[in-house]
């Protein structure tokens, strides 16, 4: 494959080579499903949605493991303000993001494990480590020792000496405030599983490790999560994999933020914007190509003057492909442009991607004005194979606004306003232009614009 992934870890942009040839295993960090979801949250799921798209062009099959962090200690605080059992509170939360996922056209990952199915996997996990003499149990809680461990840090670059958990004070049996917990003792009204040290939960760290492994096997392709995510759970996650005797992940990939006002967005801020908020300022396809225009690596700082240029842009996309299928009939898609695939190669680089796409839609209009049909229409082809890695094809059913009104209703659209165009021509053939422009405008207020064609007026949504 000639596709190059920027590799946290390495630090350096690394030719991509999956352990098994034509196949690629990827885990992604998934929600920890404490509240709804907002556009941060469903950015890295766009980011790998494309990438996943792109391996799949390529003739890989991937297998796609995206976790749900169904217990933790923000679930059980959330659920306790709300006066909502924890697991009730929980799982809707996971369907609002199962929902999110859908809305903006994400791939079905091929499993969606929940962290509470998979006690038993962490019960072994966390043996082995216990056995091979990098994790110990004390008053009911299993602990990781870093000291044991002289590789930890190499992911995030911290150094061993400067490491803090964010786990509070030191307490009970804990040896080493560098320690973290991979399991915590049951506490009075919390939920708990039986172990061998006591009953009790998971810690975070503990849980992707044991269900990336189970579902991928001790050595897979592709780490990933938000950039927030390097220190401490993905250091902690290979830390005690490799421990363990696993060689975990080959790559690891991460996303940048959406920020509001130079910060992060997330719940604990405020500045939260919500999946349904979202889709009454653009359409889902919209949102979909806001989120995917800048690169997966570089920090989107929402606003909404930014969502306006997104939204613009992407009807220049889709009004051009409407067009050409209006005009010449229905197209396929066709080739990518060798600009595009090289973009693609280049860690996932959308902007030069979309560059590539906006390009070949100037072309085809350019083509399409000039009366070059065969142009116009191999151009479109080329639009909707492009859009179509990106998630973005405006002819897919998804997409399609056809898609979204049947038949019946498409049919009466083109009696009215065919009739307004008839008038319209009339008006023209007479000489009558203040009429014409007053029905022209009309059409304009109603979201429809009309393109005068050597073939005769075509309108668009």
């Amino acid at each position: 494959m000639s596709l190059h992934l920027y590799d946290t870890a390495t630090r350096t942009l690394r030719a991509f080579q999956p352990a098994r040839s034509g196949t690629v295993s990827i885990y992604e960090c998934g929600a920890t499903v404490q509240g709804a979801p907002h556009l941060g949250h469903i950015r890295g799921a766009v980011n790998f949605d494309v990438l996943r798209r792109w391996l799949e062009h390529a003739g890989n099959d991937v297998l796609h493991v995206r976790n749900v962090t169904d217990i933790d200690d923000k679930v059980l605080t959330k659920a306790a303000d709300a006066g909502r059992p924890w697991w009730e509170w929980a799982a809707a939360n996971e369907r609002a993001f199962m929902d999110a996922y859908e809305v903006l056209g994400c791939l079905p990952a091929s499993i969606s494990p929940r962290a509470t199915g998979h006690v038993p996997q962490m019960i072994e996990l966390m043996q082995r480590l216990i056995d091979r003499g990098h994790a110990y149990a004390a008053d009911g809680d299993v602990y990781f020792s870093v000291a044991s461990f002289p590789a930890y840090g190499a992911l995030s670059g911290q150094s061993p000496n400067d490491v803090k958990q964010g786990e509070g004070p030191v307490l009970g049996g804990k040896r080493d405030p560098r320690d973290f917990t991979l399991w915590k003792s049951a506490k009075p009204g919390e939920p708990s599983w039986p172990t061998p040290w006591g009953p009790g939960r998971p810690g975070w760290h503990l849980e992707c490790s044991a269900m990336s492994t189970y579902y991928l096997g001790a050595e897979f392709d592709i780490h990933g999560g938000g950039l927030d995510l390097v220190f401490p759970h993905h250091e902690n996650e290979q830390a005690q994999s490799h421990a363990a005797g696993d060689p975990f992940s080959r790559y690891w990939m991460h996303w940048a933020w959406v920020t509001m006002s130079g910060e992060k967005m997330s719940k604990s801020l405020g500045n939260v914007m919500s999946i349904p908020a979202m889709l009454t300022k653009a359409r889902a396809v919209e949102l979909r190509y806001y989120l995917v225009g800048p690169h997966y690596r570089s920090t989107i700082e929402y606003s909404d003057a930014a969502l306006d240029e997104a939204v613009a842009a992407y009807g220049r996309i889709e009004n051009f492909v409407q067009r050409v299928v209006q005009q010449t009939g229905p197209v396929e898609p066709g080739e990518l442009t060798a600009e595009f695939t090289a973009a693609m190669d280049d860690d996932l680089a959308t902007p030069a991607a979309l560059a590539a796409v906006h390009s070949t839609v100037r072309e085809g209009n350019v083509a399409l004005d000039n009366g070059d049909q065969g142009a116009a229409r191999g151009a479109a082809g080329s639009v909707r194979a492009m859009t179509a890695v990106l998630g973005l094809d405006p002819l897919s059913e998804r997409w399609s606004r056809s898609s979204t009104a049947d038949d019946s209703m498409q049919q009466a659209l083109d009696v009215l306003i065919g009739h307004l165009l008839e008038e319209r021509q009339r008006a023209r053939a007479e000489r009558d232009f203040a009429t014409a422009d007053l029905l022209r405008d009309r059409l304009s207020k109603a979201g429809i614009t009309v393109e005068d064609t050597p073939g005769g007026p075509k309108w668009s949504l």
